[in-house]
C-alpha cells in the first residue's frame, strides 16, 4: 500500500502528496513505514526563509515564487503559520499572500501550524520536506513563522538560509545578532524604499564584519522591495550561488542534524504534557520536580 502512495506521488499525482503530508502531520498509524518506502529520485534545493514578524517574508516568498517558475522550475512552499490556540490549525495567514499560485501546475503551497514549536517550524518539517521531494520539485521553499531567536532550527534543514529584516529592526537585530549570524547565508533587508536602508545596511555589514573572518564564503546582503518585485533577480542569483558552493561541513551537519531531531522525536514520542501535568498533580505537596523527572530519565533494572 505505502508502496503504491510513494508512485503516485513521484508521478506528479498532487491530491495524493495532499493526503501524504497530512498523514505524516498527524502522525497517523504507519506513516513510518510510509516514510520507509519513499522513492526520492530527485534531490530539490531546500530554501530556508526566516526573520522577525512583519519584516515581509511572505511577500518575498511570494516574489522568489514568481522568478523561479519563469524560469520553467516547480516549486513547493511550506508555509508555517502560528497555531490556532483551539485546535493547533494553521492560521493560513501566509497562504493568503500567495493566492495568485493555488492553480499554477508548478507550484505546491502548504500551510503547516507551528503546533508550538519554539524553532518556527512544524515539529515534522523534516519528514514532510522528504515527502515533497519525492514529488519530484526543482525547489522547496520553507518560510518559518517568525519567532526571532530561537529560530534557528531552519539552519538544520536549509541548504539556503535566508534572514529578511527591514530598515527598523536596528535594535531588533541586536537581541537576535548571535543566532543570525550562525544560521545565515544571506541577509535580505526588504522594505529598502523606506528611509535609512543604506545606512541599516552599512551597519549590519560593520556588526557582521567580526563573524567573516570564521566563514569561507562572506555573507550577501541584498536589498529588496518584494511588494514592488525589486531585487528579486539579484537575491536569486546570490541564492544560485550559494546552493552552488561545495559545502562539505554543512552537509555533514545537515544530516546529523536531522538524524539527532528524528532520534529525539522517538525517544520522545511516549511522552504527553497532558499525562505529566496529571501525574504532577497526582503527587500533591511532596511534588519534587528533580525526582519526578529522573523516574523518567532513569531506567528500571527490573
Amino acid at each position: 500500500m505505502w508502496s503504491e502512495i510513494s508512485k503516485k506521488i513521484s508521478s506528479g499525482d498532487i491530491k495524493t502528496l495532499a493526503r501524504a503530508i497530512s498523514l505524516v502531520e498527524n502522525e497517523v498509524e504507519g506513516f513510518e513505514d510510509f516514510l520507509l518506502s519513499l522513492e526520492i529520485t530527485s534531490n530539490p534545493k531546500i530554501i530556508g526563509i526566516t526573520g522577525p514578524p512583519g519584516a515581509g517574508k511572505s511577500t518575498l516568498t511570494d516574489a522568489l515564487i514568481g522568478s523561479l517558475v519563469n524560469d520553467g522550475k516547480k516549486v513547493a512552499v511550506l508555509c508555517v503559520d502560528p497555531s490556532s490556540p483551539f485546535n493547533l490549525g494553521a492560521l493560513l495567514g501566509d497562504r493568503i499572500r500567495m493566492s495568485e499560485w493555488y492553480d499554477n501546475p508548478n507550484v505546491y503551497i502548504r500551510s503547516l501550524a507551528s503546533r508550538g514549536s519554539m524553532g518556527g517550524l512544524h515539529p515534522r518539517i523534516m519528514e514532510i520536506a522528504d515527502v515533497i521531494k519525492a514529488a519530484n520539485y526543482d525547489y522547496i521553499i520553507i518560510e518559518t513563522v517568525g519567532v526571532g531567536q530561537s529560530e534557528i532550527e531552519i539552519a538544520g534543514l536549509a541548504d539556503a538560509t535566508i534572514v529578511v529584516l527591514v530598515p527598523e529592526s536596528g535594535d531588533e537585530i541586536q537581541t537576535m545578532k548571535a543566532g543570525l549570524m550562525e544560521i545565515a547565508d544571506i541577509f535580505v533587508v526588504n522594505k529598502s524604499d523606506r528611509p535609512g536602508a543604506d545606512s541599516f545596511v552599512n551597519n549590519l555589514r560593520l556588526m557582521l564584519a567580526p563573524a567573516f573572518q570564521h566563514k569561507k564564503f562572506e555573507i550577501p546582503i541584498v536589498k529588496t522591495s518584494a511588494s514592488n518585485k525589486e531585487g528579486i533577480d539579484e537575491l536569486k542569483a546570490k541564492i544560485m550561488i550559494c546552493l552552488q558552493q561545495e559545502q562539505q561541513e554543512r552537509k555533514l551537519f545537515l544530516a546529523a542534524e536531522k538524524a539527532y531531531q528524528l532520534i529525539r522525536a522517538h525517544r520522545m514520542k511516549d511522552i504527553d504534557k497532558s499525562d505529566l501535568k496529571d501525574k504532577i498533580a497526582e503527587q500533591g505537596n511532596e511534588f519534587n520536580l528533580y525526582a519526578f523527572v529522573r523516574s523518567f530519565t532513569i531506567k528500571s533494572p527490573f
